[in-house]
């Protein structure tokens, strides 16, 4: 029992170590925090006011919701009472007989509370209404509404904002756990799996990479967060693609790829990390997303590829089988990549290592065999 609490310590410490070190969280998240700003670059949060309010958390949305009602009907409420009081109309005031109120049944604070809240909800319980013989009380509740018309619109335009923001929709927008490196048709590739799990398309989606690695180039000076650029092609290109079931992304590591000079023993021991992004247009809102995630060397499989997802029944109909997502095979894979361009048919390959437990390798034969893989 002591033996898996502390192994699961162990795991939990390491999870919290890599996702601290990562740039670019698995759901997209940037990991990264400013310092020494200048106070004076604060007031620019402040101009631009509305991506202020669109980005803080649903805590202080709520929070700026039920104060800026409850304050501006509090501070209505005095001032409806110092109009009240003004004319004489409060209760220990002690009106005369005949008496004509500014507002009528309005004779205390709680009361001129609830006659502002009545005011800018509009909600007019019949019991307390102005009358024509005040021009400040006439002025007041033109001035409430107004306030009240403009604090509904800019904290619903905040709500619904909030709501209808696009990264919600990269939520939907799933990519593999890990990636896997095999060969392709003739070429040694980095696989990526991404899924759309709505059937809405993605307009003009479009893939691309970024690998952030530490470099020290001969001049001393190191670099760091060096950014180069990652190509991703599927079957029918990289661009404009048909998102409407599960696509597999390729990477093809050739002489030009960072990845050239890397090995299936050395591969884990290299620092760097491979963000993948998805740009694209969601069909039902017309709304521009990008979704991210990313790979360090321990989430790249060598000598492993997806097993196939889509299928077709005897009806015809096409099935996406997310049980496969994934699930990967082992499949023969060179050592390095030098030996797969220049050593034809030195397809050794070896597991030590590379094998995740978070991940299922299975037979191929073990599919139904009822469907037609496609």
């Amino acid at each position: 029992m002591c033996g898996f609490f502390r192994r699961h310590l162990q795991n939990r410490l390491l999870e919290r170590r890599i996702r601290r070190n990562r740039l670019v969280t698995k759901d997209g998240r940037c990991n990264i925090e400013f310092g020494n700003v200048m106070y004076s670059n604060h007031f620019a949060f402040i101009a631009d006011f509305w991506t202020t309010f669109v980005e803080i958390r649903w805590r202080f949305v709520l929070f700026f919701f039920i104060a800026a009602f409850t304050l501006s009907w509090f501070i209505f409420g005095l001032l409806w009472y110092w109009i009240a009081r003004s004319n004489g109309d409060l209760s220990w005031q002690n009106p005369p007989d005949g008496h004509t109120p500014c507002v009528d049944n309005v004779q205390g604070l709680t009361a001129s509370f609830l006659y502002s809240l009545e005011t800018q909800t509009t909600i007019g319980y019949g019991g307390r209404a102005i009358t024509p013989l005040c021009p400040g009380a006439v002025a007041l509740i033109v001035i409430q509404s107004l306030i009240g018309a403009i604090v509904n619109c800019f904290m619903c335009g905040i709500i619904l904002s909030k709501i209808s923001m696009p990264k919600k929709r990269a939520k939907t927008i799933t990519f593999s756990e890990m990636a896997v490196i095999c060969p392709k048709k003739g070429t040694l590739c980095l696989s990526i799996r991404v899924a759309n799990m709505r059937k809405t398309l993605m307009i003009g989606s479009q893939i691309y990479g970024k690998l952030l690695r530490t470099t020290h180039p001969a001049d001393g000076e190191t670099i760091i967060m060096d950014q180069v650029n990652i190509d991703f092609t599927v079957e029918g290109g990289k661009d404009n693609l048909f998102f409407v079931c599960p696509l597999t992304l390729y990477h093809v590591i050739d002489r030009n790829s960072p990845f050239f000079e890397m090995a299936v023993d050395t591969l884990h021991r290299q620092e760097f990390e491979l963000v993948v992004f998805l740009d694209g247009t969601a069909e039902s809102t017309s709304s521009s997303c990008q979704v991210r995630t990313s790979f360090i060397p321990r989430e790249i499989m060598w000598g492993y590829d997806f097993l196939p997802i889509i299928s077709r029944s005897k009806q015809g109909k096409y099935r996406v089988d997310f049980s496969n997502f994934s699930r990967v095979v082992p499949v023969t894979t060179a050592h390095c990549v030098c030996c797969f361009h220049n050593l034809k048919g030195h397809h050794l390959h070896s597991r030590e290592g590379q094998v995740n437990q978070g991940f299922e390798a299975i037979d191929i034969s073990e599919q139904h065999p009822t469907v037609t893989k496609m």
